[in-house]
C-alpha cells in the first residue's frame, strides 16, 4: 500500500474521532447549561408564590438568614423546591430506566401503573396502621412492585408484550388501583383528609423531613442507573447482540427494573403520584443526546427537576392567590407527549 493509499484509509477514521470529540463536547456544554437553567429554576420555585419575592433578596436571605419576613417566606418554600429537586430527577430516570430495559418509548411509571400502585400501598397501610405511618418508601415499594409485575403479566400475556398491550394494561390495573384508593379513603375520614391533595400530587406541605426521609434512598437509586448506562446501551442492540458483548441480560433488566420502583416508589411517597414526567423527559433529552444512555441519564438528572419545578411555579402563577396542584399540572402538559409518541410509532405499534 502506498502512503497516499495509507492516509486515505486512516481518513475516515481520524474524521470519526474528530466527529466524536466533537459531539461529545457540545453535549457537555449543553449539560452544564441544563445545570444553569436548574439553578435558575430553583431559584424561581423560591421566589415565586402567593408571596412573591425577587430573586435578588431570595440570594440574600439564602446566605444570611435572619428573623425577617422574607426569610421566614423563604425557609418555607425550601422544602418545597428540594423535593421538586430530588422527585423530577426520580421520575425522569425511572422512565428512562423502564424505556431502555424495556425497549418500550412508551414506558412511563405512570402509565404502566407504578405510581397508581406505590399510591395504593400508602393508603393501605395508611389505613391499617392509622395517618402519617404509611408514607414512608418502605410502605410504597410493594404496591409498586406488585403493580409492575401484574402490568407485564397482563401485557405479555397470549402473543407476548408490546407497548400498546402494556399501556393498555397499565390503564386497567391504574383503574382497578385508583377505585381502591378512593373506596379506602371515602370509607376513612382521616384517611381522606391526610391524602385528598397528596393523591393527585403535591410538592406544598410537606416538612422539611420528607427530603431527609427520601434523599438517601434516590440518591443511592439515582447512581446505581447512572452505572447501569453502559449496560442499557448494550441492551438496546438486542439480547443476542449483548449476550455477544458479555452482558448477562436478564440480571440488568431485573437491576433496572428494580432501581425504576424504588425511584418511583420514593417519588410518591413525598409527592403522590406525579404522571408523565417520566415519559415526557427522555423523550425531550433523547431528541438532542441520541439513545446513549452516558448521556440520556445525566440530562434527565437536570431536566426532570426543570419540568417538575416549572410545572408546580406554573400552577401557582396560573390561580393566584391559590394554586393548582403539580400533578393536575403536569397531567395536562404529558399529554400531548403522549399522543406524539404514539403516534411516531404509527403501524409499528
Amino acid at each position: 500500500m502506498t502512503v497516499v493509499d495509507r492516509t486515505a484509509a486512516r481518513a475516515p477514521h481520524v474524521t470519526d474521532v474528530r466527529g466524536s470529540r466533537t459531539r461529545s463536547w457540545r453535549l457537555g456544554a449543553g449539560l452544564v447549561g441544563a445545570v444553569a437553567l436548574l439553578v435558575v429554576v430553583a431559584g424561581l420555585s423560591i421566589a415565586v408564590g402567593s408571596k412573591s419575592v425577587p430573586l435578588g433578596e431570595v440570594w440574600h436571605a439564602l446566605r444570611f438568614p435572619d428573623d425577617s419576613y422574607v426569610s421566614a417566606v423563604v425557609d418555607s418554600r425550601i422544602p418545597r423546591t428540594l423535593l421538586g429537586l430530588l422527585v423530577g430527577a426520580a421520575l425522569a430516570v425511572a422512565g428512562a430506566v423502564i424505556q431502555g430495559i424495556t425497549r418500550n418509548p412508551l414506558g412511563d411509571p405512570g402509565l404502566l401503573g407504578v405510581n397508581s400502585g406505590a399510591a395504593a400501598s400508602v393508603v393501605i397501610v395508611t389505613a391499617l396502621a392509622g395517618v402519617g405511618a404509611g408514607r414512608t418508601v418502605w410502605a410504597a415499594i410493594p404496591g409498586a412492585v406488585l403493580a409492575a409485575v401484574a402490568v407485564y403479566a397482563i401485557g405479555a400475556s397470549g402473543r407476548g408484550p408490546t407497548a400498546v398491550r402494556l399501556i393498555l394494561a397499565g390503564a386497567a390495573v391504574t383503574a382497578v388501583l385508583v377505585a381502591l384508593v378512593e373506596a379506602i379513603s371515602l370509607a376513612n375520614p382521616e384517611v381522606f383528609d391526610s391524602y385528598r391533595y397528596w393523591v393527585v400530587g403535591s410538592l406544598a406541605g410537606r416538612p422539611l423531613s420528607a427530603v431527609d426521609e427520601v434523599l438517601p434512598v434516590i440518591a443511592v437509586a439515582l447512581v446505581i442507573a447512572l452505572l447501569l448506562s453502559r449496560a442499557l446501551n448494550a441492551l438496546a442492540l438486542g439480547d443476542e447482540a449483548a449476550t455477544s458483548l458479555g452482558l448477562r441480560a436478564g440480571h440488568t433488566r431485573l437491576l433496572g427494573g428494580a432501581v425504576a420502583t424504588v425511584l418511583t416508589a420514593a417519588s410518591v411517597a413525598a409527592v403522590g403520584p406525579i404522571a408523565f414526567v417520566g415519559l415526557a423527559v427522555p423523550h425531550v433529552v433523547r431528541g438532542f443526546t441520541g439513545s446513549d444512555h452516558r448521556w440520556l441519564l445525566p440530562f434527565c438528572v437536570a431536566l426532570g427537576p426543570v419540568l417538575l419545578l416549572g410545572a408546580d411555579i406554573l400552577g401557582r402563577l396560573i390561580a393566584r392567590p391559590g394554586e393548582i396542584m403539580v400533578g393536575a399540572v403536569t397531567a395536562f402538559l404529558g399529554a400531548p407527549f403522549l399522543i406524539a409518541a404514539v403516534r411516531r410509532r404509527g403501524a409499528a405499534l
